[in-house]
This record gives structure tokens, sequence and C-alpha cells, in this order.
């Protein structure tokens, strides 16, 4: 497995990740953007603004990661890659790029992304009761770094 900077080409198969995991892991969440209008942003907005990075396996996408300043904004792996250490490579790649500290959001109800986010040494910082954010779904703010 590799992991490299996104480009624009690689929109399709990381719009696919994204929907296929939260397909998978947050079926309940009611998603304030189609798929289709996620597709667009990632391609106009998210990759081009850099920060974007995609793992992959003999040219086979498997999960990304986004960055923005020190905030994880998405961290996604293909369901049929899960538990093969590929989040845990783009947190690794995500610290090592950020070595005072980062910070993400992680909604209350994805028990498997907390229990990964723990494991990973972030801790949690602050529970909401999603009212700020789009899908007014209650999350948790997890932070890593220094104390």
């Amino acid at each position: 497995m590799h992991i490299r900077p996104a480009t624009t080409a690689d929109a399709d198969a990381i719009a696919a990740i994204d929907q296929a995991a939260k397909a998978a892991a947050l079926a309940g969440v009611r998603w304030a953007h189609s798929p289709a209008e996620m597709q667009a942003w990632l391609r106009a907005v998210r990759i081009p603004a850099g920060g974007c990075w995609l793992a992959a396996e003999a040219d086979r996408p498997l999960g990304y990661i986004a960055l923005h300043d020190a905030w994880v904004e998405q961290l996604y792996i293909a369901p049929d890659a899960w538990r093969r250490g590929i989040g845990t490579a783009l947190l690794n790649h995500a610290k090592a790029l950020r070595p005072s500290g980062l910070h993400l959001w992680c909604f209350q109800v994805n028990a498997a992304a907390q229990a990964f986010y723990l494991r990973q040494g972030f801790r949690v910082a602050r529970l909401t009761d999603g009212a700020a954010n789009e899908e007014r779904e209650p999350d948790m703010l997890f932070v890593w770094g220094p104390a």
C-alpha cells in the first residue's frame, strides 16, 4: 500500500469510497448532501485545495484522508478494506504532517470510529447535541497531540 496526494482524476474513486463507507457505517444518518453533490464538491473544491491523500494498493484506491490545517475533515476507507491498517496508515501520515496536533469530529452513533480514534491516541474533548452540524447528528470532538 502507498499513500499519495489525491488529484481531481481520483474524485470518482474517492466519492465511491466516501459513499460506500457512509452507507456501511452510518446508514441511519440523513446526510445534508447527496452523493452527487459530494462528488462535485470533492472534484471542484476539496481535492484542488490540497491536503487530500489517497491510500492505494496496486492502483486500487482503498481510502482517503482530507486535512485542512490541523483538522481531519474526512477519513473514509472502502468497507471491503476495513481492518487492514489503512486508516491507521492515513492517520499516521496526518500525524507526521501535523505533529503539533490534530482535531476531528465524529458522530456519536459511530461507535466503531470512536474506538478506532481512541486506539490511535485521540481523546474526546467535547460532546455536542448536533445542532451546529448540517446533519443535525450529535457528534464529538476528538483531539490528538501535545496536552
